[in-house]
């Protein structure tokens, strides 16, 4: 890993410009997303048969999955893989109900006020990729379950066989998806934001997808809520000379083997912490079966820097904004207050960032490509909407009528103004 001195050059690099799949080819892209988009809002399960064909070399009889595949599916995982998902759903569940109790309190008058209301149904993207993602399942559907969401759909590509892959039926089935269709890709966020002859419209997609879905979902963005566009997986680790550097070394990888654009950054106030992470870093790179993988994304866009104090790294954390920030450094809580702009904050070495990838409990859907600057986690909050309540009497006329009535009028609003003022009128 390139390695760089000095606060100055470690801002420069942590600039962001354009987001990674603002790379070149995007108009390309771009173009085949619209088509995809315009043939499935016109030619509805047709065009949906057709893609999985073209895209996935699967020729499937039916779209929806029935309940003997899903009963099927946990025959043949694992059990202690079962048990896993099992743990992880619960420890989902019960973080994300706490967040629900605190946060979605109403207001109902008599007044001013809010309502909280669940959205009606939303729709959850799962992609096959190498290998099947059921954590990523978990942490989207089962916060939509807790804020009340009625009906949860569930789109997910079929594999070589034809079939979805039995870990995602089983994770689906855990965490109490109600319907799951063979579609995935950008066809699948299109068919998920229009509605087909199978597939109900829903009010919100959310889950994780290439470049061809992360398109899709920002060029539906308004015909249907998104959940956010996500970019490759990155982290920054902030270390002192107490820290281990065989575990900051786990942990870079733990993020580069995701993606050859994932992002794994250390910032370190010492230079010979920084030495010996890029050792252990060479080291246990040749033990990965993602080696390649990892080895590019090390080269591409891991960096080391070293700077004079805890505080300018946290400088430099908070403009880049990570999706994952771990504090590895003595009397680690101290500093949590100075943290602004994060996906997660990890405090101590021990708070390491898969656990909550997988069971800790928070979701694992997190703002990337710096939108940690004004952007959350998914969480409840994503699953419902707030409907503003006023239940007002003649006193609050009387008081607030004369008021409104002259901005009104300073806009050139006249039946603004009179539709208060004949209130007004009738009160005297």
């Amino acid at each position: 890993m390139k390695t760089i001195e000095g606060f100055q050059a470690a801002k420069a690099a942590l600039s962001r410009q354009a987001p990674t799949w603002e790379a070149p080819g995007a108009d390309e892209r771009e173009r085949a997303v619209r088509e995809i988009i315009n043939e499935v809002r016109r030619r509805g399960d047709a065009a949906l048969f057709d893609y999985t064909l073209r895209f996935d070399s699967v020729r499937l009889e039916s779209l929806e999955v029935n309940k003997t595949q899903i009963t099927s599916a946990y025959r043949t995982v694992a059990p202690d893989l079962v048990s896993a998902l099992k743990l992880a759903a619960e420890r989902i569940q019960s973080f994300h109900t706490r967040q629900r109790e605190t946060i979605l309190g109403e207001s109902t008058g008599p007044g001013l006020g809010w309502l909280v209301r669940p959205l009606e149904r939303v729709g959850v993207h799962v992609p096959g990729f190498t290998a099947p993602l059921p954590s990523s399942l978990l942490m989207t559907a089962i916060p939509a379950r807790v804020a009340g969401v009625k009906d949860i759909i569930l789109a997910t590509p079929p594999q070589s066989d034809g079939a979805v892959s039995p870990v995602t039926l089983v994770a689906a089935d855990i965490a109490g998806i109600d319907r799951i269709f063979s579609v995935g890709g950008a066809q699948a966020i299109a068919a998920l934001a229009f509605g087909t002859e199978s597939i109900p419209r829903v009010d919100k997609i959310c889950g994780p997808g290439n470049i061809f879905v992360l398109l899709a979902k920002k060029m539906l963005y308004g015909v249907v809520g998104i959940d956010g566009l996500y970019g490759p997986s990155e982290v920054i680790i902030i270390a002192d000379e107490t820290a281990n550097p065989e575990y900051c070394a786990a942990d870079l990888l733990a993020q580069a083997e995701h993606d050859p654009l994932a992002s794994a950054i250390l910032i370190t106030t010492a230079r010979s912490m920084a030495d010996r992470v890029n050792r252990a870093v060479g080291q246990q790179l040749e033990e990965l079966s993602r080696q390649s993988i990892a080895a590019e994304s090390l080269d591409k866009r891991g960096m080391i820097a070293v700077v004079a104090s805890i505080e300018e790294a946290i400088e430099l954390a908070n403009l880049y904004a990570p999706e994952h920030l771990c504090l590895v450094v003595d009397n680690a809580g101290s500093y949590i207050e100075q943290v602004s702009s994060a996906g997660c904050l990890f405090v101590g070495e021990n708070s390491l960032e898969v656990l909550v990838d997988y069971v800790a409990g928070p979701s694992h859907v997190l703002p990337t490509e710096g939108t940690a600057r004004f952007g959350s986690p998914l969480n409840v909050t994503d699953f419902v909407k707030l409907i503003n309540l006023a239940i007002m009497d003649r006193s609050a006329l009387k008081e607030l009528g004369p008021a409104a009535s002259t901005i009104a009028r300073a806009e050139g609003l006249d039946a603004h103004a009179r539709a208060v003022e004949k209130r007004l009128e009738a009160s005297d």
